[in-house]
């Protein structure tokens, strides 16, 4: 199959690389030269512009975003004029599920196709096989099914349903991660303030092993513990937020539905700009070992991302 890809950054980087070495022809563009140059001596074919993306492909062209949710709007605005009726818009990235419902509208008036993608799994999941969440309508899903499956792990990709129910997945998946991590990171300020002297590696590591948490973030925990050190020195404790969990809130009060645990951690990492503590440290380890955040204090160099 042969696509054009925009959006070149952790995680589009670590995909495009994926489907090289599945076959894929991709044809690639990114504000970030060097990124565009560095795909191209490993088999990618440069674009220069958004036009020049949309002329190296014949029609029906399929066109994946890798971009932040700010962007897609400009991006869109420039891209469509290009295009012509059938041709395909995937978004990968996490864009408000509202927003892609009503872009699926506008494109169908066009003649464009859109499918919305969340994308589960950091750059390693990028790399080696992410968790694809997909809406849009299903005969889309199933003309494109290959790409997805060579996308994802084993068993990682599924059809969700109409459009925008991808981004709301995935959504909801990030607002549950806010509460897990949350959990993890407050039970384990707990251990490090008792009078125990507990080593809290080694729990992380014990805890991995057939316990009811065991889990990759209870892993990432121990990494995190083996690279900074318990007192998880350099790691910031304020936690930046990318939208998700709030976005998780604002649709648990539309639907009248609680969430007090996500909507607890989201307001934790708010609070958390001007009270950084050991549980916020802990927090943005965990995000800088599963997606690359940077998490660095000022002044420090950030290991990550």
């Amino acid at each position: 199959m042969k696509l054009g890809y925009i959006g070149l950054g952790k995680m589009g980087f670590n995909m495009v690389e994926r489907l090289l070495e599945q076959g894929h022809t991709v044809v690639v563009y990114d504000t970030n030269g060097e990124a565009v140059t560095e795909l191209a001596k490993r088999g990618a074919q440069a674009a220069a512009s958004l036009p020049a993306i949309t002329e190296a492909l014949q029609p029906p062209r399929l066109i994946w975003f890798m971009i932040p949710y700010q962007a897609v709007e400009s991006v869109l605005k420039e891209l469509v004029p290009l295009l012509q009726q059938g041709d395909t818009v995937m978004d990968g990235g996490n864009s408000p599920y509202k927003e892609s419902m009503r872009r699926a509208l506008e494109l169908e008036e066009k003649g464009i196709n859109y499918l919305d993608v969340g994308v589960s799994g950091g750059p390693g999941g990028a790399r080696n096989g992410a968790c694809l969440m997909i809406g849009g309508k299903e005969t889309l899903f199933e003309k494109f099914e290959e790409l997805f499956r060579n996308m994802s792990a084993d068993g990682g990709y599924g059809y969700m349903g109409k459009a925008g129910s991808g981004h709301f997945v995935k959504m909801v998946h990030n607002g549950i991660e806010y509460g897990m991590m949350q959990a993890i990171a407050e039970g384990f300020a707990v251990m490090k303030a008792s009078a125990f002297d507990l080593d809290l590696a080694r729990v992380s590591e014990l805890y991995n092993h057939r316990s009811v948490i065991e889990s990759r973030l209870i892993g990432w925990l121990k990494k995190a513990f083996k690279e900074y050190g318990e007192e998880l020195r350099d790691i910031d404790g304020s936690i930046s937020q990318s939208g998700e969990g709030l976005w998780t809130v604002e649709a648990g009060k539309e639907l009248d539905i609680p969430v007090p645990i996500i909507e607890g951690a989201l307001n934790f990492r708010m609070q958390s700009q001007n009270r950084p503590s050991y549980t916020g440290k802990i927090v943005s380890a965990l995000r800088n070992q599963f997606g690359g955040h940077e998490v660095s204090k000022k002044g420090q160099v950030k290991k990550n991302g």
